[in-house]
């Protein structure tokens, strides 16, 4: 059960993250003297998406391969 909630809570980080990365690839269609900056800010939130996602299958797969043995 624990692994549940740790899942559903990295789970909705990632969402956030995404969203946030969204509302600066937006806010950078509109302030066109920013864009670089604002792209920039959004690349670094998706990577921190992709990273909690990274560490999440990572963790499980070291935890499926620990019963197996």
């Amino acid at each position: 059960m624990n692994g549940q909630i740790n899942g559903h809570a990295i789970f909705e980080n990632v969402r956030r993250y995404r969203g946030i990365a969204s509302l600066y690839r937006q806010t950078a269609a509109f302030r066109p003297g920013q864009r670089g900056s604002l792209l920039e800010q959004a690349r670094e939130w998706e990577e921190r998406a992709l990273s909690e996602l990274e560490t999440y299958f990572a963790t499980r797969a070291d935890y499926t391969t620990s019963l197996a043995a």
